[in-house]
C-alpha cells in the first residue's frame, strides 16, 4: 500500500485475496481495482481522494466495462434500487458484494445458464436459502443488463429454484420441545414468544420496546414494508411478558444490557434452537410461518392473516388459507369415506337368533 496514499483505505479478505475500498468516515465505500501500487488502483484512489469525480463515478471507473462488477455498480445507482427501504438495500448489497467478490471480473455477455449454475450457484448447493437468494439477485441484475442492452436474452431462464429453499413452519411437537428446554422466565423463551405470538420478522422483534405495548396490544412498524400494525397480545405472550423485568427501553437485550442487532438476534435464536436439539431446518423465520399456519387453521380469513403478519397482498396470506382448507377438506373427504363404509355394514344380524355365525 502506498505510504502517502494509505488514508481512508480498507480491505476485505476473501478466498485468499484482498479487495480494497476507499471510504471516508461513514461515507460510501468505493471499490478500488487491482492492488496497491498498480496503475488502475492508483488512478481510482486519486480520483476518490481528491474528489475530482463523484464517488459513484469513481466506483464505476474501477471495473472493466460490462463486467458483472460494473453491472452491480450501475444497478445500485438506479432510482429503482435507491427507492428501496434501507434494510432492503442492505440485504441486496450484502448479496451483491458476495457476487462481486467472487465473479465481478466475469463478462456479462459471457453469462450462460450452464456457467451460472456451475460457477455461481453450485457453491451454495448445500445452502438452499443462499442459493435461492443469489439466484434472485442475479435475475435482478440480468434484467438490468437487458435494459442496458448488455444482454439480449436472460441466461437465468430455465434455472430451477432449490426444492427445499423455502423456510418451513415449525411443527407443534417442535414448539413443545423448545418450550420444554426454555422455560418461562428465560430470555430465549421471551424471544421465542414474541416471534411466535406476533408473527413478526426478526428485524422487527429485536427492536420492540415496552412503550410499544399499550391497551393489550403491541405496536409494530415493519422495517421491511413500512406497514403499521397494532396486534392484540396473545395470552401466552402476556404470561411471558409478566415475568420479564422492564430494565431497558427495548424488551430484548444482550447480556451486556444493550439492544440486539438483527444479526446478533439471529445468532442468539439459532443458538437457542440448537440447544433445544431441534433440526437445522427449524429456523427462526419459521416461527412467522407457524403464526400464519395457526391463524389459518383457526379459521382466520386471508385479510385477518394480512392484518397480523403485515402482508401487502392477498397472495401470501391466501397460501396459508389454501393449505388449511386443503387439510380440512381432506379430513372431511376421508371422514365421508369412513362413514359410507360404516353405513354399508349390516346393523342387524340376518341369521336366526341363537345361532352363531361360522
Amino acid at each position: 500500500m502506498p505510504r502517502k496514499q494509505s488514508r481512508h483505505i480498507t480491505f476485505t479478505p476473501a478466498k485468499g485475496k484482498r479487495y480494497y475500498y476507499f471510504r471516508v468516515g461513514k461515507g460510501p465505500r468505493i471499490p478500488l481495482p487491482g492492488v496497491p501500487g498498480s496503475d488502475e488502483f492508483e488512478a481510482a484512489y486519486a480520483a476518490a481522494l481528491t474528489g475530482k469525480v463523484e464517488a459513484k463515478a469513481a466506483a464505476k471507473s474501477a471495473y472493466a466495462p460490462r463486467t458483472i462488477a460494473a453491472l452491480i455498480t450501475d444497478y445500485i445507482d438506479t432510482p429503482t434500487f435507491r427507492g428501496r427501504r434501507p434494510n432492503t438495500r442492505k440485504g441486496y448489497l450484502s448479496r451483491f458484494e458476495a457476487i462481486r467478490v467472487a465473479h465481478g471480473h466475469r463478462s456479462v455477455a459471457g453469462m450462460t445458464s450452464e456457467g451460472i449454475e456451475k460457477a455461481i450457484l453450485l457453491p451454495y448447493s448445500d445452502r438452499p436459502g443462499a442459493y435461492l437468494d443469489t439466484l434472485k439477485k442475479l435475475r435482478i441484475l440480468v434484467k438490468h443488463a437487458i435494459k442496458l442492452k448488455w444482454l439480449t436474452v436472460d441466461p437465468t431462464l430455465g434455472i430451477e429454484r432449490p426444492k427445499n429453499g423455502e423456510i418451513r413452519a415449525w411443527t407443534e411437537g417442535e414448539i413443545e420441545q423448545f418450550e420444554q428446554r426454555w422455560k418461562v422466565g428465560t430470555k430465549q423463551r421471551l424471544a421465542f414468544a414474541l416471534m411466535l405470538y406476533t408473527g413478526q420478522r426478526r428485524s422487527d422483534v429485536h427492536r420492540m420496546t415496552w412503550t410499544d405495548i399499550n391497551d393489550g396490544r403491541i405496536r409494530v412498524v415493519q422495517q421491511k414494508t413500512g406497514a403499521k400494525l397494532h396486534i392484540r397480545i396473545h395470552r401466552e405472550l402476556a404470561k411471558v411478558l409478566e415475568t420479564t423485568n422492564r430494565d431497558h427501553v427495548t424488551i430484548l437485550n444482550t447480556a451486556y444490557g444493550r439492544p440486539f442487532t438483527v444479526d446478533g438476534f439471529s445468532g442468539f435464536m439459532r443458538d437457542a434452537i440448537k440447544d433445544a436439539d431441534l433440526p437445522l431446518d427449524a429456523q427462526p423465520h419459521g416461527l412467522r410461518k407457524t403464526a400464519g399456519r395457526r391463524l389459518a387453521e383457526a379459521g382466520a380469513t386471508a385479510h385477518e392473516i394480512m392484518a397480523v403478519l403485515g402482508h401487502k397482498t392477498l397472495a401470501e396470506a391466501e397460501r396459508y388459507t389454501r393449505e388449511a382448507d386443503q387439510q380440512h377438506l381432506a379430513d372431511e373427504g376421508i371422514g365421508k369415506v369412513e362413514a359410507r363404509k360404516r353405513n354399508k355394514s349390516s346393523q342387524t344380524n340376518l341369521l336366526k337368533f341363537g345361532k352363531k355365525r361360522k
